[in-house]
């Protein structure tokens, strides 16, 4: 990566870290808290890479010796906390990592930057020897913890290191990247910007999967067709969707997605505000059939949906019920 200007999105935080560089006011730890594909990892690697770049002014020059170096993944002054169990980062991987690395001086930067990825799998344990180190550490250590759920991490962690919470981004500026960037057409970077509900990752994702066009494609057919599905249409239905069960708050996001707009349209009668122009006939037609009641009901059985199987009720019954209240809606 380039550096900040690579990063959509998350202004505030990228401001921050461009003055502390040029102020020359680096805190020892920070912590990066945003859910899963927000842009934490893009965030801690342009404020690492800028530390350790050789003309310092704020951002990385791209040029140097260090830039290459950590664009090859080898500076030897930056440290990714790496962990083998899925279950949980421990003690003995902090302490090897990071608090007994830490004595040693940074080779050729003068920081020394630790990236902790999925933070909150830290082990109560493994933060309280993490603790020390953020308590009393060496002048050139930057620690970076980027975590989905702040609330895992102990207090004592939190009040000693700076708080960067991730924002959503603006819906436009995913959509331009998408296009711009990734060459995505026009069409599928609306849906995909519109779904990922501000987390660039999401939509970055779902534009250059497979898998998530294949789902994607399957949720229209079920949209279109469930007003007119019989009880035999309904139960092919539920087990090809049931083919994304482990997606399936991804597949109920794409389906909000589909009924905004049918909610959209029926209010405003402005296709320039709905996601799924191309379709314009298909909503055109739900809008004009359903009523805001109706809208609403469906709304809530997405919502009801997701609870059940959250709540390990069966995926079948829970979509079929699904699919009977869109039906009688």
């Amino acid at each position: 990566m380039k550096g900040f200007t690579d990063i959509i999105g998350h202004e505030q935080i990228i401001e921050h870290f461009q003055n502390s560089l040029r102020a020359r006011q680096i805190s020892h730890a920070y912590i990066l808290n945003g859910e899963n594909g927000s842009g934490k990892n893009m965030l801690a690697s342009a404020f690492a890479k800028a530390l350790v770049c050789e003309a310092g002014y704020g951002d990385a020059c791209n040029m140097c010796k260090a830039c290459r170096q950590f664009d090859g993944g080898n500076h030897p002054d930056v440290r990714r906390v790496l962990h083998e169990k899925k279950t949980g980062i421990g003690v003995d991987e902090v302490r090897e990592q990071v608090c007994n690395d830490v004595l040693i001086k940074p080779y050729s930067s003068k920081y020394k930057i630790y990236i902790v990825d999925e933070a909150e799998k830290m082990t109560p344990q493994a933060q309280n020897a993490l603790l020390k180190t953020i308590e009393e550490p060496p002048s050139y250590a930057v620690i970076m913890l980027l975590t989905n759920s702040v609330e895992a991490l102990l207090p004592t962690i939190r009040s000693r290191c700076i708080l960067l919470n991730l924002h959503s981004v603006d819906t436009d500026k995913i959509r331009d990247f998408l296009m711009q960037v990734h060459h995505v057409p026009d069409y599928q970077a609306r849906v995909c910007a519109s779904y990922a509900q501000g987390n660039t990752g999401r939509a970055l994702l779902m534009a250059t999967s497979e898998n998530f066009r294949e789902m994607h494609e399957l949720m229209l057919r079920t949209v279109k067709r469930v007003d007119d599905m019989k009880v035999s249409d309904m139960a092919a239905a539920v087990v090809d969707i049931s083919k994304y069960k482990a997606q399936i708050g991804d597949f109920l996001d794409l389906m909000m997605v589909w009924y905004r707009d049918v909610l959209v349209l029926k209010a405003t009668g402005d296709l320039n505000a709905v996601v799924y122009k191309d379709e314009y006939r298909y909503l055109k037609r739900k809008a004009e059939t359903s009523s805001y009641e109706g809208i609403s009901r469906i709304f809530e059985a997405m919502d009801n949906a997701r609870t059940r199987i959250n709540a390990n009720a069966s995926f079948e019954w829970t979509i079929e019920l699904l699919l009977v209240m869109i039906k009688e809606n």
